[in-house]
């Protein structure tokens, strides 16, 4: 590419040195091998690029209508699994990239019992709703592991709002354990950021009445409310609650990873910075 860029820079300059017919004829033909293969080089690499991105728009169509993997049949399950393979293959074998790793991911997909056991529990039980499910990476500054939060929000319309009711986080540290696995150790699990309904809010403290000391202070504590329940293993010798999870896809928009031992695959996509 850049041989034929200064190639036509000094053809419209006319700063062209005369040659014999035989060596001009030479230099042409190198001039147009090298040229040649530079282009086929660029061709590929967008082919490449174009190839990659249609694979993970075939991914996204497969998984599109199932309620982030809630429903689907084997027939379902077999097509997103070609998919999903067929993307892995991209960068089999390339190291983790903690800068790409790091940021906001969310939940599109799933086959992780203990994800639909959610799932299928809000299908069932009205007075309990799932929403947006996050995994939060902090490992920008770090080269061989970092934190990861398992963000999922839920509510219990109409004591909460609807949407975002309240916030459960599932804390952990990790490892980078060999090219591509990482080993979780969970910390802890909190439960935060409640936001109550407004109809509960009116049933707390009136509106049309003055609020009293008490009935704010009710409200304030709800606000603030903050569980956190350690699950870190104080036995010595003895390794906390983890498990090994292999990140088998990364670039800059897309996450696929697999948790080892059969607990399912996940598909991610890049989101917004979250605050927690």
């Amino acid at each position: 590419m850049a041989l034929a860029f200064a190639s036509s820079f000094h053809l419209a300059t006319g700063r062209v040195k005369p040659l014999t017919s035989s060596n001009a004829t030479r230099k042409l033909y190198s001039q147009m091998k090298v040229s040649g293969s530079a282009t086929v080089a660029v061709d590929r690499t967008q082919v490449s690029e174009f190839e990659l991105e249609n694979k993970k728009h075939d991914l996204l169509s497969t998984i599109q209508g199932t309620q982030r993997g809630q429903n689907t049949n084997a027939d379902q399950r077999s097509i997103i699994e070609e998919a999903l393979v067929g993307l892995e293959g991209c960068n089999l074998g390339e190291p983790i990239d903690l800068v790409k790793l790091d940021g906001t991911w969310r939940l599109q997909y799933t086959s992780a019992p203990d994800v639909l056991v959610l799932f299928e529990a809000a299908a069932r039980l009205p007075f309990f709703k799932v929403g947006q499910i996050f995994q939060k990476f902090e490992c920008r500054d770090k080269s061989d592991g970092g934190v990861i939060c398992n963000v999922v929000r839920w509510s219990v319309p109409p004591l909460l709002e609807k949407e975002e009711g309240a916030t459960l986080v599932v804390s952990a540290k990790f490892d980078v354990v060999s090219v591509r696995n990482i080993y979780l150790q969970f910390e802890e699990v909190t439960v935060q950021n409640i936001y109550i309904s407004e109809e509960l809010q009116a049933l707390i403290a009136p509106a049309i009445l003055p609020r009293s000391f008490l009935s704010l202070q009710i409200l304030q504590f709800i606000r603030a409310f903050k569980a956190q329940i350690p699950v870190t293993n104080t036995t010595p010798g003895r390794r906390s609650v983890g498990g090994l999870y292999y990140l088998s896809y990364l670039d800059n928009n897309m996450l696929l990873g697999r948790a080892v031992g059969g607990g399912g695959v996940f598909v991610f996509t890049k989101a917004q910075p979250l605050e927690l």
